[in-house]
C-alpha cells in the first residue's frame, strides 16, 4: 500500500510503507516501515507497529475547526503580543478539546486489537510517537520536538495518546524550532507511530550513529547506552556508556574491531511506573550498574552491523536508536534517521582552531563541535528561567533538552552538567553550531555567573573551560590545494580521543603513536600494580585501583583492554596505512607517578639515561609489565583485526639490547615476521647510527628520534631552561649523524622516517631531510598543512 497515492488512508501497517510515504507518515514512521520491510535479511529487528497518516491529522484539524485558531495565535506570536508559553499553551489546547472523526476513532482501534493479537497480548503494550511529516529531511533534524508516550495499554488510553500527539506538534520548542528553519507551521502535518513496546525498561537502550558525529569520521559506529528506557540518553539528563566500532572490519568474522569502550556515569535510570498516571518514572542506578558496561561485545558488534546495513541501505549516515528488551535479551531497532550534521560539511576544506595561551582549567567533558569560543558565564537552572539569559553569553545548565532551542542558537556556547555526544542537546548544538561541552559533571557549581571563561572543543573529544578570556586563532585550508610529495608524510598522534579530529589530512599514515598517554591518562595505573597488587602498600593507592577497575573483569584484562582499544582507535583513521607504535618509554620518575607505582621504581639521579626503554621489557623488574604490553598489541593485530600496526622499540642501547627485546616480543607472541609484523627501532642513541648497519640486520626499520639523538650528541639536558639556545637538531654534528644514518638505512635495504619535533618546528631542517633521501617525515597535526608545502618545494629543488 502506497499512503502517499491513497490520501483517504489514515492508519497503515508499518511494512506496508516505506521512504517514498515521508509525505504521509513523516519521516520516523516512513524509515520504520522502510526498516521492517527492507532490512530483514540483514538481521535487523524492528518492533512490530502501525502508523496514522497525515490526511488523519488534516482531518482531525479540518472536524475540530483548529486551522483559524493556530494561524491567529502564531500572527500574535510574530507580533509580540503574546508569549511563546502562552502561544504553544492556546495551541495545545485546541488540540486537546478537539474528538478524532468516528472512521479515524475506529481505524486507530481495530488495527490496535490486531497488533495486540499479534503480541500475543490482550491490550498490547505500546510506544505512541510521534512523527512530523517534515520531520528527518536531510537538511533539518526534528528529533525530540514532538512527544512520546510509552507503555501505554487499552483502546481508550491509545487514542488519547494520539491526541496528545497532535498536540505536541506545538510546544514551545517545537514552534521555535519551526521559526528558526522557516517551516510553515499549516504545511507541517503530524503522523503518529503505535510500536509494540520492547521492555527496555528491565532492559537497556540508547542512540547510535554510522558516522562520528563530531570529527566526521565515516568508518566508524558510535553507540551510546544506559539501563532503562532510552529518554535518558536522547534527553542528555545522564552520561550514556559510549562504544565505537571499526566499519571496514566488521564484515570479516574473524576480527571484532570495537575500538572504544568506555564506561559512563548512568546514574540513573527511567522505568516504568505502576498504579499512577504518569507512565515513567525516574530512578537510581545501583552501584553495580554504574560500574558495569550495558552492552556485551557481540551485542555492541551486532548493532555496529545494524548500523552499517541501515547506512548502506539508505545510502547515507545514520541517526539511530536501539532498544535491549530484559526479558527476552533481544535487540531491537526502534528508530532510523538521516544523519544531518556531518553529512552536509565539506571533506576537503579543513578548519583547525588554535589556543594562543592557556589559563587555568575548570571544568571538562565531551566537546561538540571543533571550535573555540569565549563570553561571560550565565547559569540557567530551570527551563523556566530561559527568560534570564543573555544573548552571546556562554549557557551553563545541568542538561540542555529540546525545551531550551530558543536560547541554545543565541549561545556563544553551551556547558551541561549531564548528557554524552548522543544526546539530543549535543545533536542540536552540532545542527546550531554552537560549540557544547557536555557531561562535565559540576559546571553548575564551579563556573560562577558573570565570570569570563574560555570553551575549547579544539583538542579532539575532550572539551575543557578555562578561566578568562583567551586569543585563538582559525585556520582554514582547502585540502585539494595541497601539493603531492614524494616524501611519505605522517602524524604523530598520543592521544586516541584525538586522532579522529585530523582523519581529512591526506596523511601516509602515523609515524609515532605514543603508548605512554594512553597509560599515563586512559589507564593512569602502573602495570606491575595489576599484575602484583599485593606489592602496592602506598596510601590510598589500592582504593584507587579497585575504583578504576571495578566492573572491567580482571585486573590484568583492565590494562590489555584498554591499551587494545586505545591504540586500535588511533590505528583507525589511518588502515590500512602504516600506524608506527612506540612500546612504553617512561622514565623511571614517570612510571614511579602513577598509581601504584612507588611499590615498583627506585629513585634515579638521571632517569632521561636510566631504566628506560628497551632495557625494561627483558628485565625481571619490569618484564611481566611488558608481557601485558604485549597482549594488547596482540589483540589489536588480532582480535580487532589491525594488521597496520608496526611495533617500534624505544631507546635500545646495543644489538644484544636488540636480540633480548626481539626475543621477548616473541616469548609473548609477537613474532617479527609473522602474519606480516613488522618491528621498527628508534634511532635516537649515538650506538644506533655507529652500529646502524648492524641493527638493520635486526629492524624491518629506523624512526629517527630527533629529541633524544640531538641530546646525546650534543650532551645537552632537553628540558634545561640554561641550555635551550644550545639544544638545536639543525646543529652540524646532529645533521652529520642524521645523514649517516639515512645512507646506512637504504644500504641495508630498510626504510627510515624521523618522527621526533624537528620538522614540525623547523621548515629548513625538513628541507634537510627532503635533501638527505629520507623516506617518511612524520608530523604534528597542527604543523602537517604548513610544512607539506615545505616539503614539496624542498623535493623541487632536489630535481
Amino acid at each position: 500500500m502506497n499512503a502517499r497515492k491513497a490520501p483517504d488512508v489514515h492508519v497503515v501497517w508499518f511494512e506496508d510503507v516505506g521512504m517514498d510515504d515521508v509525505p504521509a507518515v513523516g519521516g520516523k514512521n516512513a524509515s520504520l516501515g522502510e526498516l521492517s520491510r527492507s532490512l530483514i535479511s540483514s538481521g535487523v529487528r524492528v518492533p512490530e507497529g502501525f502508523a496514522t497518516t497525515a490526511s488523519a491529522y488534516r482531518a482531525f484539524v479540518g472536524a475540530n475547526g483548529i486551522e483559524p485558531g493556530i494561524s491567529a495565535t502564531i500572527e500574535a506570536y510574530r507580533a509580540g503580543s503574546t508569549t511563546l508559553r502562552e502561544a504553544g499553551e492556546a495551541i495545545r489546547e485546541l488540540f486537546l478539546g478537539g474528538e478524532f472523526p468516528p472512521d479515524i476513532a475506529a481505524g486507530i482501534r481495530d488495527y490496535y486489537r490486531d497488533l495486540s493479537e499479534r503480541s500475543g497480548q490482550a491490550r498490547a503494550s505500546v510506544a505512541v510517537r510521534s512523527s512530523a511529516t517534515a520531520e528527518d529531511l536531510p537538511d533539518a533534524s526534528f528529533a525530540g520536538q514532538q512527544e512520546t508516550f510509552l507503555n501505554i495499554s487499552g483502546e481508550r488510553e491509545v487514542l488519547e495518546a494520539c491526541r496528545r500527539c497532535y498536540a505536541s506538534l506545538f510546544t514551545d520548542r517545537a514552534i521555535s524550532y519551526r521559526e528558526i528553519k522557516g517551516f510553515d507551521h499549516l504545511e507541517v502535518a503530524l503522523s503518529i507511530g503505535v510500536q509494540r513496546m520492547v521492555r527496555s525498561d528491565i532492559g537497556a537502550s540508547g542512540v547510535m550513529f554510522s558516522i562520528d558525529t563530531e570529527s566526521g569520521f565515516p568508518r566508524s559506529v558510535l553507540i551510546s547506552a544506559a539501563w532503562g528506557l532510552g529518554e535518558t540518553v536522547v534527553q542528555g539528563t545522564i552520561n550514556p556508556d559510549k562504544y565505537q566500532v571499526f566499519k571496514p572490519l566488521l564484515s570479516d568474522p574473524r576480527f571484532a574491531p570495537i575500538i572504544e569502550k568506555t564506561i559512563g556515569a548512568k546514574e540513573r535510570k527511567m522505568i516504568y511506573r505502576r498504579g499512577s498516571h504518569a507512565r515513567t518514572r525516574t530512578i537510581d542506578t545501583t552501584d553495580r550498574e554504574r560500574r558495569s558496561l550495558v552492552l556485551s561485545d557481540s551485542e555492541i558488534l551486532t548493532l555496529a552491523r545494524w548500523a552499517v546495513a541501515v547506512e548502506v541501505h539508505y545510502g547515507r549516515p545514520m541517526d539511530m536508536e536501539w532498544a535491549k528488551d530484559g526479558s527476552s535479551g533481544e535487540l531491537f531497532m526502534v528508530q532510523a534517521r538521516p544523519e544531518t550534521v556531518q553529512a552536509r560539511r565539506s571533506a576537503s576544506v579543513f578548519r583547525i582552531y588554535h589556543l594562543r595561551g592557556s589559563g587555568p582549567l575548570l571544568v571538562s567533558g565531551a566537546a561538540i563541535g571543533e571550535s573555540i569560543a569565549h563570553g561571560a558565564v550565565c547559569v540557567v537552572r530551570d527551563a523556566r528561567d530561559i527568560g534570564q539569559f543573555r544573548d552571546g553569553a556562554i549557557l551553563v545548565a545541568q542538561m540542555t533538552d529540546p525545551d531550551w532551542v530558543p536560547i541554545m542558537q543565541r549561545a556563544a556556547g553551551i556547558v551541561t552538567d549531564h548528557g554524552g555526544p548522543t544526546s539530543h542537546a549535543a545533536i542540536v548544538s552540532r545542527e546550531l553550531g554552537v560549540p557544547a561541552i557536555v557531561g562535565t559533571g559540576n559546571a553548575t557549581s564551579v563556573l560562577a555567573e558573570g565570570t569570563s571563561i574560555t570553551l575549547s572543543c579544539a583538542g579532539g573529544e575532550d572539551g575543557r573551560v578555562y578561566d578568562g578570556t583567551l586569543a585563538f586563532d582559525i585556520e582554514e585550508v582547502d585540502l585539494g590545494t595541497l601539493p603531492t610529495t614524494r616524501t611519505s608524510v605522517m602524524v604523530n598522534i598520543a592521544s586516541p580521543s584525538a586522532a579522529f579530529q585530523w582523519w581529512r589530512l591526506p596523511a601516509a599514515g602515523v609515524g609515532l603513536a605514543r603508548m605512554e598517554f594512553i597509560i599515563s591518562n586512559l589507564i593512569r595505573i602502573h602495570p606491575m600494580a595489576l599484575v602484583h597488587p599485593e606489592r602496592v602498600t602506598h596510601p590510598g593507592d589500592a582504593e584507587r585501583i579497585k575504583e578504576l577497575t571495578s566492573g572491567r573483569g580482571d585486573l590484568q584484562e583492565y590494562f590489555v583492554d584498554a591499551l587494545a582499544t586505545g591504540v586500535a582507535k588511533i590505528a583507525a583513521p589511518y588502515y590500512p596505512l602504516p600506524v608506527i607504535v612506540r612500546l612504553s618509554d617512561f622514565k623511571s620518575n614517570e612510571y614511579g607517578h602513577l598509581i601504584g607505582g612507588r611499590a615498583f621504581e627506585a629513585a634515579e639521579e638521571n632517569p632521561m639515561l636510566g631504566f628506560r626503554g628497551a632495557s625494561r621489557y627483558y628485565d625481571k623488574r619490569y618484564r611481566e609489565g611488558f608481557a601485558l604490553e604485549c597482549r594488547a598489541l596482540k589483540r589489536v593485530r588480532g582480535k580487532l583485526g589491525f594488521s597496520n600496526v608496526i611495533i617500534m622499540v624505544p631507546f635500545c642501547r646495543t644489538t644484544r639490547e636488540a636480540d633480548l627485546v626481539i626475543n621477548e616480543l616473541a616469548r609473548n607472541g609477537l613474532v617479527r615476521g609473522e602474519e606480516g609484523l613488522q618491528v621498527y627501532m628508534m634511532c635516537e642513541i649515538p650506538s644506533n647510527v655507529i652500529l646502524a648497519s648492524e641493527f638493520a640486520r635486526r629492524f624491518d626499520g629506523f624512526s629517527i628520534g630527533s629529541n633524544d639523538l640531538t641530546q646525546l650528541v650534543l650532551g645537552v639536558d632537553r628540558d634545561s631552561e640554561q641550555l635551550a639556545e644550545l639544544f638545536d637538531e639543525r646543529d652540524e654534528a646532529v645533521k652529520s649523524m642524521i645523514a649517516e644514518v639515512i645512507a646506512k638505512a637504504h644500504a641495508a635495504g630498510i626504510k627510515i622516517g624521523i618522527c621526533g619535533q624537528g620538522p614540525s618546528n623547523h621548515p629548513d631542517f625538513a628541507a634537510f631531510l627532503v635533501k638527505e633521501g629520507i623516506d617518511s617525515i612524520s608530523l604534528n597535526p597542527d604543523t602537517y598543512l604548513k610544512t607539506v608545502p615545505v616539503i614539496a618545494a624542498a623535493e623541487n629543488q632536489e630535481r
